[in-house]
C-alpha cells in the first residue's frame, strides 16, 4: 500500500510514476487526495467541537459550584456530543473508503524499470545456454507424457475438470524428485530456511500481499470469502511476521517453501490450455526475502541468481526478461522473469518472476524493523519462484527427449529419481 502522507506531500511524483503503468491510475490518486481532504476536514471539525465541549463543561462546573442553573449549557454539551458521535461515524466511513482506494492502487515502478505498455516492451537482459538442436521433430510434453504414462490428463478431467493434472508412476516420482532437488538446493546451497506453511489463509493475508481485493476472481475463496486457498506460498511466507517489529540484526530473512498453488485463471480461456502450461493447481517452490530498504535491490539480484541456478544445473536454456512498467505485477516495483525454452512448444515459458515489492506489502501487513538508531521502519519484501514445477517439468521432458520417445534424466536428478532414463 502506498503511503498517504507521501502522496499528500508529493502528488505529482505519484501521478507521474503511476502514469508509467497506466494513465488511468492518475485518477485514483486524485480520488484518494479528495477523500483524504474530506477525512481531515471531518477530523478537524470533530476536534473543534471537542474543544468547545470541554470549554462548556468547565463553565458548567463553575455554575454548579455557584449553585446556579446549567441546564442550557448541559443541553448544548449533549448536542455537541451527538454531533461528535455523528462525525466519528463519518470519519470511520471515510477512512474505510480511503483504505479501499489505497488497496486498489498498485505499487510505484522503480525509476530503473523500462517504460512500456505491455510485454512487447520487456527487454531481454541476458540468456544462458543454447536452444537444443534435434535431428527429429521434438514432441510436446502431452505426447511424451501420454506415451510414457507420466500423467493422465483425461482421468484428471473426470475427477476435477479441465486444468488439473494427475501424475502417475515415474512421472509422479519425477515431480517429487524436482521438488526435493529444489528444496535441497535453496536450503543447503543458498541459505534459505525451509517452511511448511498452511495452504489456507485468511482474507487479511491475501489483502496483505496484494492479491485482494483487485484479483479476487482469480482466487478460490471459502467461508464466504474469509478464507482462501493460496495462489502462491508468497502469501503465507510474507505474512509470517505480519504485525511484528523485527530487529535489524534479524534481517535479512530468507524463506523457502514447497506448496501447491491454486488459481482460477479467470479470463484465460483459450490461452495455453493444452497440457500443463496453464492449470488451476500446480506445485511451486517459492522464495521470499524480508530485508532492509538499503539492501533490497542487492537482494533482488541474488534472489534472481538463486532461481537461475536451478535452470543452469539442469542444463536448460533460458533468458532473463525485465518487466516494463505496463507489465509489472500489482504489488511489485521491479521484476525479472525467467523464461525457459520448451522445444515441444517452440517457445519460452515463464518459470519464475523475481520481484521487489519494496515497502508496499510491508505497509499492508504492518511489518517493521527497528533500525540501529532505534527508529521503527517498514521492511522491504521480495519473492520469486524457485521455480514453478509445471512449466519446469514441461521444459525438462521436452528438452531431454530422444528420437525413440524416451527421456534422459539429467545427471543432477538421477539420485532423486533413481533412474537414468524414462522409457
Amino acid at each position: 500500500m502506498l503511503d498517504i502522507r507521501l502522496i499528500r506531500e508529493r502528488p505529482d511524483h505519484f501521478r507521474e510514476r503511476l502514469a508509467a503503468r497506466d494513465r488511468e491510475l492518475v485518477r485514483q490518486i486524485d480520488a484518494v487526495l479528495e477523500i483524504d481532504a474530506e477525512r481531515r476536514r471531518l477530523e478537524t471539525e470533530a476536534q473543534r467541537l471537542s474543544g468547545e465541549r470541554n470549554r462548556l463543561s468547565k463553565q458548567i462546573g463553575v455554575l454548579r459550584s455557584k449553585k446556579e442553573s446549567s441546564a442550557d449549557l448541559e443541553s448544548k454539551v449533549r448536542a455537541i456530543g451527538d454531533e461528535i458521535t455523528r462525525l466519528g461515524k463519518q470519519v470511520s466511513a471515510v477512512e474505510e473508503a480511503q483504505r479501499e482506494l489505497l488497496y486498489g492502487i498498485p505499487n510505484l515502478p522503480h525509476s530503473s524499470v523500462p517504460i512500456g505498455a505491455d510485454s512487447r516492451a520487456n527487454p531481454v537482459i541476458r540468456s544462458w545456454g543454447e536452444r537444443p538442436v534435434f535431428g527429429f521433430k521434438p514432441l510436446d510434453h502431452v505426447e511424451l507424457g501420454t506415451r510414457l504414462s507420466l500423467f493422465d490428463l483425461e482421468r484428471s478431467a473426470k475427477i476435477s475438470g479441465s486444468g488439473f493434472v494427475c501424475f502417475t508412476n515415474i512421472g509422479a516420482r519425477l515431480q517429487r524428485a524436482l521438488i526435493q532437488f529444489l528444496l535441497d538446493l535453496h536450503t543447503l546451497d543458498h541459505g534459505y530456511v525451509e517452511m511448511g506453511p498452511p495452504y489456507l489463509v485468511r482474507r487479511k493475508s491475501m489483502i496483505g500481499t496484494g492479491q485482494l481485493p483487485k484479483f479476487e476472481e482469480e482466487a478460490y475463496g471459502l467461508e464466504n470469502g474469509e478464507l482462501f486457498l493460496i495462489p502462491t506460498a508468497e502469501v503465507p511466507l510474507t505474512n509470517f511476521h505480519c504485525d511484528e517489529i523485527l530487529s535489524v540484526n534479524e534481517l535479512p530473512k530468507y524463506f523457502v517453501a514447497h506448496t501447491p498453488c491454486f488459481r482460477r485463471e479467470a479470463g484465460s480461456a483459450g490461452r495455453d490450455t493444452r497440457g500443463m502450461i496453464r492449470v488451476h493447481q500446480f506445485d511451486k517452490v517459492e522464495l521470499v526475502k524480508i530485508t532492509t530498504p538499503e539492501s533490497s535491490y542487492e537482494e533482488l539480484e541474488a534472489l534472481t541468481a538463486n532461481a537461475e541456478k536451478v535452470l543452469q544445473i539442469l542444463g536448460l536454456h533460458y533468458r532473463v526478461v525485465e518487466l516494463c512498467t505496463g507489465d509489472l505485477g500489482f504489488s511489485m516495483a521491479k521484476t525479472y522473469d525467467l523464461e525457459v525454452w520448451a522445444p515441444g512448444q517452440n517457445q519460452y515459458l515463464e518459470v519464475s518472476s523475481c520481484s521487489n515489492a519494496e515497502d508496499y506489502q510491508a505497509r499492508r501487513i504492518n511489518l517493521k524493523y527497528k533500525d540501529r538508531e532505534g527508529k521503527n521502519r517498514f521492511c522491504h519484501t521480495l519473492n520469486g519462484s524457485g521455480t514453478a514445477l509445471a512449466r519446469l517439468y514441461v521444459a525438462l521432458v521436452e528438452t531431454y527427449q530422444r528420437s525413440d520417445g524416451s527421456i534422459v534424466i539429467p545427471e543432477p536428478l538421477r539420485d532423486y529419481v533413481r533412474a537414468i532414463e524414462i522409457r
